[in-house]
């Protein structure tokens, strides 16, 4: 069965750095735009930064804009979420997920129901 693999998560303190990884197993990411998605503890999930298929297009959430950075290695068929001066607020459990998308559409995050592939999470936590 397909399943997702992601890793990266950790503990860091504010300011620092993780860079996040998604990689799949029984299938190829290479047909399917990317989303990352996190959720902290008593709040809803949310779109955090995607990229379309062909990997041309990018959408952060705007708390993100500026620090975090999606990209893809064709090559691997792996997908990160490179997180730079993070915050505490930043604390959260994030999900790769895969979305069947036309090669150049772009990616939406507000369009959770329509990914059809998830990850189990991995905790990213900032804290001094």
């Amino acid at each position: 069965q397909a399943q997702f693999v992601e890793s990266g998560g950790g503990l860091v303190q504010p300011g620092g750095s993780l860079r996040l990884s998604c990689a799949a197993s029984g299938f190829s990411l290479g047909g399917y735009a990317i989303g990352w998605f996190r959720q902290a503890p008593g709040k809803e999930r949310e779109g955090v930064a995607c990229i379309s298929t062909s990997g041309s297009s990018t959408n952060y959430q705007d708390y993100v804009k500026g620090r975090f950075t999606i990209s893809r290695d064709s090559a691997k068929g792996t997908v990160y979420l490179q997180m730079n001066s993070l915050k505490p607020e930043d604390t959260a459990v994030y999900y790769c997920a895969a979305d069947r998308l036309p090669l150049f559409r772009r990616c939406l995050l507000s369009a959770q129901e329509e990914y059809n592939y998830w990850g189990q999470g991995t905790q990213v936590t900032v804290s001094s």
